[in-house]
């Protein structure tokens, strides 16, 4: 079987490596072209000794590829997918530079005027769970963020059911991983280790990617979402508790249910009967996700768990390039967490 030839911009970010940790095992494709600013001409196995069986030299610029991944940070991420797209080469992007529909939103929450809004609206969101026909037709994919994904994932079948209203509370703790490998004070191991806080109490970035998701699924209400993320000392990982009021008297089995018929053929969101831990996460595209009601108040209340890393950013990718090939969608993405 013919190999698809793919490739990633910017390898040597925590999103890219591990694109690359998950691509060169993949049976279906073939990686055959990653690239990297500083580290251009060096050899990837020396750059990340994890990548050992690697013989792919860091290039500066992208070659021979049918699929191209790139992970580049915000803002900077369109100037290098709009050539790609122009060569007839498919995309699914990293960063949030394709994320929102709306391109006058790029100014008040990532600081730039979106420089070809009409690609705003041929983008497909990544979310299989959600856009999966779309996804496989598409050109450009934008994977969605890490906090997005545990909290859509978390409320999508009690907004799209009806089960909960709109008004909800998202509190999400994420590893140091999330910050990206970039130097920061905060992310410092004596200034994250041993210690937990809340930050972006103004408005998260990821916040209006939430909102216009959760929107879709009931257009005649607009969600109104309070969201904080936190900060905690652990590598990998999100845990979600999402908080909203039911919409009519349920018992927790009525919605435990609800959710396991939402995401019943769903390969890597799985409902479970108890609240689950990152660390059942670790290193998988899996999903889990908890939904119980808090009797005394008439609350639904969500818990997922991801890791940020790989169904929050390159696992996700790997999915939709999948679907979009029309490979099985577990391919290349079988391996269960590492555990403990």
């Amino acid at each position: 079987m013919k190999k698809t030839k793919v490739g990633i911009v910017n390898v040597t970010g925590y999103a890219g490596v591990e694109l690359a940790r998950l691509l060169s095992r993949h049976p279906g494709v073939d990686l055959a072209s990653v690239t990297g600013r500083s580290t251009a001409g060096k050899q990837l196995a020396d750059v990340f000794p994890h990548l050992a069986g690697s013989q792919l030299t860091i290039e500066a610029t992208l070659s021979g590829v049918e699929i191209a991944f790139t992970a580049m940070p915000h803002k900077e991420s369109a100037a290098v997918v709009l050539p790609l797209l122009d060569k007839g080469v498919r995309v699914i992007d990293i960063s949030a530079d394709f994320r929102l529909k709306d391109a006058g939103a790029y100014p008040q929450w990532y600081g730039f005027t979106h420089p070809t809004p009409e690609k705003l609206t041929e983008a497909v969101y990544g979310l299989p769970e959600l856009y999966r026909k779309e996804i496989a037709s598409a050109r450009l994919v934008a994977n969605p963020g890490c906090y997005p994904t545990g909290a859509i994932l978390a409320l999508a079948p009690a907004v799209k059911l009806g089960i909960a209203g709109s008004h909800a509370i998202v509190d999400s703790k994420s590893g140091v991983s999330g910050a990206g490998r970039s130097l920061n004070l905060k992310t410092h191991y004596a200034e994250a280790n041993e210690g937990a806080c809340a930050y972006a109490l103004d408005g998260h970035r990821h916040l209006p990617e939430i909102v216009q998701e959760l929107a879709l699924l009931k257009p005649e209400e607009q969600p109104e979402i309070t969201f904080v993320p936190h900060l905690v000392p652990m590598t990998r990982g999100i845990l979600t508790t999402a908080y909203a009021p039911l919409s009519a008297k349920k018992t927790a089995a009525e919605v435990m249910q609800a959710y396991c018929d939402f995401y019943k053929d769903e390969p890597f969101t799985k409902v479970m009967a108890s609240p689950p831990h990152t660390k059942h996460t670790w290193g998988s595209n899996i999903c889990f996700v908890h939904p119980t009601i808090d009797k005394r108040t008439g609350r639904l209340v969500v818990i997922s768990a991801i890791d940020n890393l790989v169904k929050g950013a390159a696992g996700q990718a790997v999915q939709n390039m999948n679907i979009m090939l029309g490979l099985p969608e577990t391919t290349g993405l079988e391996a269960a967490a590492v555990y403990p």
